[in-house]
């Protein structure tokens, strides 16, 4: 019992001691000039950060971490001046500049990256009206602010949120005639032009020695990092274990499980938006007695390129467009004239319809590990095939003709299962 008691508030001390740890980062602000998404390094104090940021994450070390790199936090803003759409194109271009920037200096991986856009940063400018009590009617402008922001909560939709923001814009600038808004336009909208990169670690292991002198407990290994307890439910990475992140897409057209054709695909992230996918399909049914044949085998491989901010946020989501190539064969018929693609008796490649061309799709999130994608490719199908009878308990060959279609030749309609390390889908808000 004294063992079992001492277990428990070992265990106990231990699930509080990681609740209460945080994953080790670094992190870094980049301002930019008004209306501008181009990174300067001559404007306040970006050219020392940006090198001191390059130095650090080549060095390959945290701060209180073992170098080994968790995840990239990328946080585009923008001040308030301009229309929601600008500074929405603002706040993503100044975040995908500042990643692309250490991601060619120092070779961080965009399968880590993960983008948030702030557009009009009212909480920002909220921040620095509470540390400058020069602001102009600064209370007022408190009260409007707080107006604005308690009016765009999660339960507003995005078009109420932009209704609501652009109407504070508008009573921002006629408060007191525009006086506030002057002030704050040439002393605080500068600070809030800035785009922040964060770079999470996970945190180094240590020893400890713990439990009472008996040897119960002794120089135990250190408590693993949040991601790795099997203690806890799950602080932040997947499944709740250390592991490199990788996205794989395992799928299911249901346009041919209609048509009962069974099939599987697969798809893996290459990086940089680039994906390959690969599909098969096998249908083998038929009625001899009645003439009936439903038969065809083949597949297709595609090279995708995601893009889109959904494609930004996440792999294997969003918008792609590709180009892909591959081979058929079938024998279909009903009881009366029959249709065979191929040469019969010959070997797949040699018997086979091929085909290719470009495609265009988008993938969906419907549960935390279900994407449903969507897809239609317009190519060229060539190669032969040949009509038949039934007749006399024989199959009579009738006419042989070439095959030349330009048009629709994929369409897809596919449920994909999310396989890997950190690919699963996020509710909104970041939450898991």
């Amino acid at each position: 019992m004294k063992r079992i008691t001492l277990i428990i508030i070992y265990a106990f001390i231990t699930c509080c001691w990681l609740a209460e740890a945080r994953t080790p980062s670094d992190s870094v602000s980049v301002r930019f000039r008004q209306s501008v998404s181009a990174i300067d390094p001559a404007l306040d104090d970006n050219g020392r950060q940006l090198s001191e940021m390059v130095t650090h994450l080549l060095s390959g070390q945290g701060n209180d971490s073992c170098g080994h790199l968790k995840g990239v936090r990328v946080i585009g803003g923008a001040s308030p001046e301009g229309s929601v759409g600008i500074n929405r194109r603002l706040s993503e271009q100044r975040a995908a500049n500042l990643f692309g920037y250490f991601s060619e200096r120092a070779g961080l991986p965009d399968s880590l990256a993960s983008f948030s856009y702030i557009g009009r940063d009212w909480k920002g400018l909220y921040t620095e009206v509470l540390n400058d009590s020069a602001v102009p009617y600064r209370q007022e402008v408190i009260g409007l602010l707080d107006d604005v922001i308690g009016s765009m909560d999660e339960s507003t939709t995005p078009d109420e949120r932009n209704a609501v923001s652009d109407n504070g814009y508008v009573r921002l600038r006629k408060l007191h005639d525009g006086e506030p808004y002057r002030y704050m336009y040439a002393m605080l909208f500068p600070s809030l032009r800035e785009s922040r990169l964060y770079v999470d670690y996970y945190r180094c292991p240590q020893r400890i020695a713990v439990g009472p002198a008996n040897g119960l407990f002794t120089d135990a290994p250190a408590v693993p990092p949040t991601d790795m307890s099997p203690l806890l439910p799950d602080f932040g990475q997947e499944d709740g274990c250390l592991c490199r992140p990788f996205y794989m897409g395992v799928k299911t057209n249901l346009l041919y499980d209609a048509l009962v054709i069974p099939n599987i695909g697969v798809e893996f992230y290459l990086g940089k938006n680039w994906s390959i996918a690969a599909n098969w399909m096998y249908a083998w049914w038929d009625t001899d007695r009645t003439h009936h044949y439903w038969r065809t085998y083949g597949g297709d491989i595609t090279l995708r390129k995601w893009f889109g901010h959904k494609a930004a946020e996440k792999p294997l989501t969003g918008h792609h467009v590709g180009i892909y190539a591959g081979v058929i064969t079938y024998d279909f018929e009903f009881g009366g004239t029959g249709y065979m693609g191929g040469l019969p008796g010959r070997t797949l490649w040699s018997r086979c319809n091929f085909m290719g061309g470009v495609e265009y799709g988008y993938s969906l999130p419907v549960a935390r590990r279900l994407n449903l994608d969507f897809t239609i490719g317009i190519g060229y199908l060539g190669g032969e095939y040949m009509k038949y009878i039934p007749e006399d308990g024989h199959y009579v060959w009738q006419s042989t003709h070439k095959l030349k279609w330009f048009g629709p030749t994929k369409a897809e309609i596919s449920l994909v299962w999310l396989i890997g390390c950190d690919n699963f889908n996020r509710k909104k808000g970041g939450r898991s």
